[in-house]
């Protein structure tokens, strides 16, 4: 199946066809079953980032690294980088291997 090119915003959660319809950060090539791949982790992300939004006053003493909703919020956020840099350009590659490279 043909890759397209489109245009990612992952603080946006959006992935759109058109450089210009917004403000982006990342370019991936993918099938359109790999951009559903993609929608799909968007779409868990944002529903961790309610339940961590919803959960913030009764866990106010709960360490960050103890709370269900921000692990499942990291889970999804690491599996959506992972799939943008195996999806990406060349340089959404090189930008993403640099967020997980050891410093």
């Amino acid at each position: 199946m043909d890759k397209k090119h489109y245009y990612v915003s992952v603080q946006s959660r959006t992935i759109l066809e058109n450089q210009g319809d917004a403000s982006y950060e990342l370019e991936i090539e993918a099938t359109p079953e790999e951009r559903d791949q993609l929608e799909e982790l968007f779409k868990e992300l944002g529903e961790w980032d309610q339940a961590t939004a919803v959960q913030v006053a009764p866990a106010l003493g709960i360490a960050y690294h103890h709370d269900e909703s921000n692990d499942g919020y990291d889970a999804s956020l690491k599996a959506a980088y992972a799939l943008i840099g195996k999806l990406g350009t060349a340089e959404t590659q090189r930008h993403v291997a640099s967020m997980f490279t050891a410093r």
